[in-house]
Order: C-alpha cells, then sequence, then structure tokens
C-alpha cells in the first residue's frame, strides 16, 4: 500500500484499569503498520475522564508497551512535535476548538434535561422511529436561549451533523454508508465545560496529522461522526485539512462466542506476564487475531511480521481467543530461544516469592544442567519452578493424588528391584533407563508403568521433566534415598 505521504498512526488507551490482550492486539496492529511503512507512531494518553483514570494505570501502560517491545515515536517519555500527548495536559485547546465550532455554525448549545431526552427517546421507539437526538435545540431564537438560562437549566455542546449521508472506505471493510437518521448530533463538551471523547480524539488526530486510524470494530459506529467533525475542522482551520483512513479491527471473542471483555480473567496482560510468556510469543499469538503471516506458517517473529503486515490482509470476521494455542506458540518460541536466554529468562521464577525451597539450596550449575531438557518441554516461564524444585528441596514436594495415581499394588516390590539396579547402574540415562526397564519386566511391566513409581518417588510428580536425565542430574545418593524414602512411607 504505497502513500505519497508518510503513514502516521496513533495508539491511544485510556489509563483506566489493568491492559487487555485487546488493548494490545490494536496496539500491535498499529506499531506493525508504522514499522512496515517506515512511518510513525503516536502514543497518546486519552485521560481526560478524572473519575475513571489514574497515574497507576498510566504507568501500567507505559511499563508494558516497554516490556511488549513496542516503541513509539511521538508520545509520553519521548516527547515530539505535537506534545503534550497526554490529553488532560491539553484542555484549552480543546476549548478553543469548541469556541471555534460554535462560532461557525458547526455546533451548538442543547439545553434538553435528561428527563426530556428519556421521554422523546421512548415515543420515538414506540412509534418504530429511530431513537437518537431530534434536533429540538438546533435552532434556538436568542429569546429561547434566555428563557432557557432564567430557568437556570445548563447546556452541553452538541456536534450538528450533515443532514446527509457519509460514506467512506473502510481498510478492513470496505466501503460502508451511514444514514442521517442513523447518526444524530452528539454531544461534545459536558455541561460542566469538560471536553467529551467525540471531540478531543478527532481533534488530536486533526492536530497530530494521523493519516490512518486502527481501531477495533466496537468504535465503528462513531466514525460517521468522526469523519463529520474533520471535516469541519478543517473548515475553521484546525489541523492539515485531510481525513484519516480508517480501519476497524475484527472483535476478539472469548467463552461462548461473546466479545472477550476487560472482566475476562484471560482478558488480562498481567496475567500473561506473570505466568511467564514472553512478549514475542504472546505477540505472535495475538497477531493471529484477525491476520496471519501465510497459511501455512503459524510462528514467526516480529520482524517478520512488520515485513509482511498489510492492514488489506486483516480479516474482518470476528477471532476466537484460544488459550491453549497462545500456550503452545508462546512454546515453541521458547523453544526458539538460545538455552542462555532461556536461562536468564527462568530467573525471576528461580526466587522468591516463587521458590520453594531455601535459597541457599539453589545451585546455578545444577539448574543450567537441567535447563535445557526444561526447554524442550515448557510453555510459560511460570513452569520451571515446579518442574525443577525436587533438584533443590530437601524432599520431593509429594502430590498426594500423583502418589495414589502412581503408587498402585505392587509398586513397593517394583521400587525395591529398581532400586537394586539403579544402584549397580552407570551413573548416565541410557544406563538409567535399562535398569528401570529391566526391573519392569521382572515385574511384567512396560516402561511408562515401570518408570511411574520412580518418577513420584525421586521428583514428586507422575509428570514432568525427562525421568532419566533428571536422575542423573539428581545424583545417586539423592535418588536412591528418595526411593528408600518412598518405600518407607508405603511400608507405613
Amino acid at each position: 500500500m504505497a502513500s505519497a505521504t508518510p503513514v502516521r498512526v496513533r495508539f491511544c488507551p485510556s489509563p483506566t484499569g489493568n491492559p487487555h490482550v485487546g488493548l494490545v492486539r490494536t496496539a500491535l496492529f498499529n506499531w506493525a503498520f508504522a514499522r512496515h511503512h517506515g512511518g510513525t507512531l503516536v502514543f497518546r494518553i486519552e485521560d481526560t475522564d478524572a473519575a475513571r483514570d489514574s497515574e497507576e494505570s498510566y504507568q501500567q501502560l507505559l511499563d508494558s508497551m516497554r516490556w511488549l517491545g513496542f516503541d513509539w515515536d511521538e508520545g509520553p517519555e519521548v516527547g515530539g512535535p505535537h506534545a503534550p500527548y497526554r490529553q488532560s495536559q491539553r484542555m484549552d485547546i480543546y476549548q478553543d476548538v469548541a469556541r471555534k465550532l460554535l462560532d461557525g455554525g458547526h455546533a451548538y448549545y442543547c439545553y434538553c434535561t435528561t428527563e426530556e431526552l428519556d421521554a422523546r427517546r421512548d415515543a420515538a421507539r414506540a412509534a418504530g422511529k429511530p431513537s437518537g437526538y431530534d434536533g429540538q435545540c438546533r435552532v434556538l431564537t436568542p429569546e429561547q436561549k434566555a428563557a432557557y438560562d432564567a430557568e437556570g437549566r445548563t447546556s452541553i455542546v452538541r456536534f450538528r451533523m450533515p443532514d446527509e449521508p457519509i460514506t467512506f472506505t473502510d481498510l478492513v471493510r470496505g466501503e460502508l454508508t451511514f444514514t442521517p437518521e442513523n447518526v444524530p448530533d452528539f454531544g461534545i463538551v459536558r455541561a460542566n465545560g469538560a471536553p467529551l471523547y467525540t471531540l478531543v480524539n478527532p481533534v488530536d488526530d486533526a492536530l497530530m496529522e494521523i493519516t490512518h486510524v486502527l481501531r477495533g470494530e466496537d468504535l465503528l459506529s462513531s466514525t460517521p461522526r468522526q469523519i463529520a467533525l474533520y471535516r469541519a475542522l478543517a473548515e475553521i482551520g484546525v489541523g492539515n485539512g485531510t481525513t484519516p483512513q480508517f480501519g476497524h479491527l475484527p472483535y476478539v471473542m472469548g467463552e461462548g462466542n461473546k466479545k472477550l471483555s476487560k472482566r475476562d480473567p484471560q482478558a488480562s496482560l498481567n496475567l500473561y506476564r506473570e505466568r511467564g510468556f514472553l512478549p514475542e510469543g504472546l505477540l505472535n499469538y495475538l497477531s493471529l487475531l484477525g491476520w496471519s503471516l501465510s497459511a501455512d506458517q503459524d510462528i514467526f517473529t516480529m520482524d517478520e511480521m512488520v515485513a509482511a503486515f498489510d492492514i488489506k490482509d486483516v480479516n474482518a470476521n470476528p477471532a476466537r481467543f484460544d488459550l491453549k494455542k497462545c500456550e503452545s506458540i508462546n512454546g515453541d518460541h521458547m523453544r526458539r530461544m538460545d538455552v542462555k536466554a532461556f536461562i536468564e529468562a527462568c530467573g525471576p521464577w528461580l526466587k522468591a516469592p516463587f521458590a520453594p525451597w531455601a535459597p541457599e539450596a539453589f545451585d546455578q550449575a545444577v539448574f543450567e544442567a537441567i535447563a535445557p531438557h526444561a526447554q524442550t518441554r515448557l510453555t510459560v516461564l511460570s513452569d520451571i519452578t515446579a518442574n525443577v524444585d525436587f533438584l533443590f528441596l530437601d524432599e520431593p514436594a509429594h502430590d498426594e493424588a500423583s502418589w495414589a495415581k502412581a503408587m498402585k499394588e505392587g509398586s513397593d516390590a517394583l521400587l525395591r528391584t529398581a532400586r537394586a539396579k539403579l544402584e549397580a547402574a552407570q551413573w548416565n540415562p541410557e544406563a538409567l533407563k535399562a535398569a528401570v526397564l529391566a526391573a519392569g519386566e521382572e515385574h511384567g511391566l512396560k516402561l511408562g508403568k515401570a518408570q511411574a513409581p520412580v518418577r513420584v518417588a525421586v521428583t514428586g510428580r507422575t509428570v514432568g521433566l525427562p525421568l532419566f536425565e533428571s536422575l542423573e542430574i539428581l545424583g545417586r545418593e539423592r535418588t536412591l534415598a528418595r526411593i528408600d524414602a518412598a518405600l518407607a512411607k508405603l511400608a507405613g
């Protein structure tokens, strides 16, 4: 998609609550689009809702963007020619633009009360008519305004929508048309003088010369209002007179084919950080929610995504969030890592508060020996703790359900045979496997059944890292001691 005008996109979240994966998907597509076209990503904070915005959420947004690896060209901590980039610091700009819209006849004062609006909407619905604002205050005489003021009524500022259809070509959905009856006049300034999102968002887009707006499908219904406002801003000399191109990204669906909401547990970005997802693994999966690199390649780097990303390839159909696939893709990225990078990435989960062992019990050399085996099995970094704890605890953390599952009738006899053969074996994975296999054969068991009691006795769990490599690293003395302890428990 060639463009004579340099691409300028924006990511403009509100600092309310924790960042969620739908927000990240929007940031990702904007970032990839900007980088693909050698354009500019503007990071803007929409914090005009003082009741809901918080400094904590603002800091979380910055931290999340950094963790994900997104860099921005203009915005907080970076600056730029259109600073400030927090809307709460741009109120004088919005007040000035609102005055110009009023003076130019593009907006008007509306004195309708909430009760009056509700009554007229109910009547419109009963008559089978559109229930949006009916234009009651569109043309008020000075005398009518004076009468309302004398009553002590407050007024909001409404934008005057054109009495004609608005048609635009969505970069994802093609040509769309909205008729006037479905897009009524809308408020842009509250009664207390505070500007609304419906004003500040297009004003900032115009002043910051945004060329493309890529955002969620849930905002599609507001697009004709914004297009009309961009045109009005051009008439009053705000911005460079151009209207951005729009692309509305598909819904992300959660359980039960419902739109994934901020309240869904799997929507929280913090969940993925806490579980130890790799930023690139998570972003790889999120990119597949509406886009794909190719029909036969699900795993790719962000550099590969940037090189291939084209907004016209985004699918308009809703995308379903699949946590299992997300985990699987993250696991693939973990296995692509250099083992030294994997060892370093595991670091936080090998310390308090995650590690159940005493700090002095941890042995870095032992961990580095087991790490390559762990790297082939894990899907998230936080799983490392439970998979290696048997190496650093005095006794394995027996899960009673696992114990009951593995220690069937005859397990004590099998363990005694396995112990004798292990004690006599060379201490390497091949020899240890042969010892347990031989023990199983003596008791009429295949390897899978024979190794289950040994695994639980030594590691405490029925599943985990490759058993015989684990035994080699744990060592002969500790392995045999744990089998002895298991036999004592069975005898007791």
